[in-house]
C-alpha cells in the first residue's frame, strides 16, 4: 500500500477534496437561502399574486431583535402596499414602465425607493445619526476648506433655487450628508434637503450647481416632518426625488440620444 492511501484507489487527498466539494456546495446552498430573506417571495407580474421560488430556496422565518427592543421576522412575506403609478409600454412580462402623471413623483425608475422605517437612524448612544449643525454643535467647518453656508444653489437650468442655510452631518462617520436649502418659493420657512452627492460646489464662485433637477423643481422636494430630524423613509424619498430628476426633469432626458 502506498503511503497516505486508504486503499489501492482511494487516498487521503482525494477524501479531503470530496469533503471540500460537499462543504462548499452546502455553503452555497445556505447563502442562497439566506439572501432571500428580503424581497421574496417574488410577485407574479401577470397574475398579481406572490409566489415562492421553490420551498427549498426560501428559508424559514427567523426572528431578529433590534437594539430598540423591537423584534422583526424575515422573511415576512409582506407585499408592497403602494399603488403603482406607471403603466407598461408593452404587454409582455418585464416590459419597461412609463410613469403616469408627474414622473418626478411617480416613484418608479430612478425615482423608486424602499419602504424603510419611518424613524430616525440612531447612534450607539441613542442620538439621531444625521442632524443639522445647529443641533450637532460639536461639528464645525474646517477653516482650511471653504464654507458653503450662504451659497446660492442653481438648478440644471441655471435658475437660482435657494440659499444654503445649514449643513446636516453624519455623527457616526463625521461627514457631510445634506445641505439645507431655503428656497423662498413658498415663503422664507420652506426648506428642503439637498444630498451632497448631487452637488458640484464652486467655492470660487460661491455657488452650488445641481444637474439632477431644475430650479423650480426644488419646491416639490419631499420635506421632513420635524425641522431638525430626518427619518430613514424621508431620506429614501428625498434622494429618490433627485434621482427621478436625472431622467424625468425635462422631457428630453427620457428620449433617446439619436
Amino acid at each position: 500500500m502506498m503511503r497516505g492511501s486508504l486503499t489501492s484507489y482511494i487516498d487521503v487527498a482525494q477524501i479531503v477534496l470530496y469533503a471540500f466539494f460537499i462543504f462548499f456546495s452546502g455553503l452555497i446552498f445556505y447563502l442562497r437561502r439566506e439572501d432571500r430573506r428580503e424581497g421574496y417571495p417574488l410577485e407574479n407580474e401577470a397574475a398579481g399574486y406572490q409566489k415562492a421560488r421553490g420551498f427549498l430556496l426560501i428559508p424559514t422565518p427567523k426572528r431578529f431583535r433590534l437594539h430598540t427592543g423591537e423584534v422583526v421576522e424575515a422573511p415576512n412575506f409582506t407585499a408592497d402596499p403602494r399603488t403603482l403609478k406607471a403603466e407598461k409600454v408593452e404587454p409582455w412580462p418585464g416590459a419597461p414602465l412609463q410613469p403616469v402623471g408627474d414622473p418626478m413623483l411617480a416613484e418608479v425608475g430612478p425615482g423608486s425607493y424602499a419602504l424603510r422605517a419611518d424613524v430616525t437612524e440612531k447612534t450607539h448612544d441613542g442620538r439621531d445619526l444625521i442632524a443639522p449643525m445647529r443641533v450637532a454643535t460639536n461639528f464645525t467647518v474646517a477653516k482650511e476648506n471653504g464654507n458653503p453656508m450662504g451659497m446660492r444653489v442653481f438648478g440644471a437650468d441655471r435658475v437660482v433655487a435657494g440659499v444654503i442655510v445649514d449643513l446636516w452631518v453624519d455623527r457616526g462617520e463625521a461627514t457631510l450628508r445634506y445641505y439645507e436649502v431655503e428656497t423662498g418659493s413658498q415663503g422664507a420657512s420652506h426648506r428642503v434637503l439637498l444630498p451632497v452627492n448631487f452637488c458640484k460646489v464652486n467655492f470660487t464662485g460661491k455657488s452650488i450647481a445641481v444637474q439632477a433637477i431644475l430650479g423650480h423643481q426644488f419646491a416639490d422636494v419631499p420635506t421632513t416632518r420635524h425641522p431638525d430630524k430626518v427619518t430613514k423613509l424621508e431620506e429614501e424619498k428625498i434622494t429618490a426625488y433627485y434621482g427621478a430628476g436625472t431622467l424625468y426633469a425635462t422631457p428630453e432626458r427620457s428620449e433617446p440620444l439619436i
